[in-house]
């Protein structure tokens, strides 16, 4: 059901040029977007959700994963920042099964030191994560954007993920390959593992492209990830681009991010900026 308040209102931002434009010298016209609050009926309940488009026409459709703060202002403003750019976006709350959004107004307070914190975020995370859990809501969100009249159904349907939402985006891109025409990962976790149900091995069942934009420290941690995926993606003929971003630790494309135990902040507003526009540059080839 939406809410009929929130469709009411519409607000009017500026987004700068993406890269290619910023060199050509041109300018980001304003856009003014509606944002309305949503209710989609899933197999597993009702998700709370966003749903931020341009104020009129159809355009390609977005399904942006959160990371484990879930569905709150920052979210949204990407996804504002999105529609701005030409695209009906969707940001559920990931969490719908256990909790209503926000869970998490502002992340920038969290403090992963503490046990009691960190323990918070295990049972939305395992929500989320279970068996069969993001194909079916993947299917579902999908399924729902293709309903809305703000869609533009003749167009592919792109999906972004941050951090937790890494994996549940190749989960979608596998899920629905007939829709899904391109997928970007942010500082994803958990997209290479020893397990059978690895994300990265599901390349073969994906027919959109793919853009993985990895943490130097998870790089570091991990550093075999990335030829892995290189790897997997390479053997399906699945056009991907995998890229280590040596300035950045995990989680730099989100501004609510909370700073490092050295106190310096994670949110890198340069990468977070290249990371946007290597996002754009695959939705404009993969979105068609």
């Amino acid at each position: 059901m939406e809410d009929e308040i929130t469709r009411r209102d519409f607000v009017s931002i500026t987004v700068g040029a993406s890269i290619a434009a910023a060199t050509e010298g041109q300018a980001s016209a304003q856009q003014r977007v509606a944002e309305t609050n949503v209710e989609i009926k899933t197999s597993d309940g009702t998700c709370d959700a966003a749903f931020i488009h341009p104020a009129t026409g159809s355009h390609p459709a977005v399904l942006i994963w959160p990371d484990a703060f879930g569905l709150r202002p920052s979210m949204r403003d990407m996804a504002k920042r999105l529609a701005a750019e030409g695209y009906s976006v969707l940001v559920p709350n990931p969490f719908y099964r256990v909790a209503k959004s926000p869970v998490f107004e502002n992340a920038s307070n969290f403090n992963f030191g503490d046990p009691a914190q960190r323990n918070k975020l295990t049972p939305l995370m395992g929500s989320i994560n279970a068996a069969g859990a993001a194909e079916r809501d993947a299917v579902a969100f999908i399924t729902w954007l293709d309903a809305q009249k703000e869609v533009d159904r003749t167009k592919k349907i792109g999906t972004q993920g941050y951090c937790m939402g890494g994996p549940l985006v190749v989960k979608t891109a596998a899920a629905v390959p007939n829709r899904v025409g391109a997928g970007a990962s942010f500082h994803g976790g958990g997209l290479v593992t020893a397990n059978p149900d690895s994300p990265h091995l599901l390349a073969t069942k994906i027919k959109g492209r793919m853009y993985f934009g990895i943490a130097a420290n998870d790089d570091m941690q991990q550093p075999d990830a990335k030829t892995k995926l290189k790897e997997a993606f390479a053997a399906a003929k699945v056009p991907a681009e995998i890229e280590v971003y040596p300035q950045s630790q995990h989680g730099w494309c989100v501004a609510d991010m909370p700073k490092q135990a050295n106190g310096q902040p994670i949110y890198n507003k340069a990468d977070a900026d290249r990371a946007w526009g290597k996002l754009l540059a695959l939705y404009k080839a993969g979105l068609v």
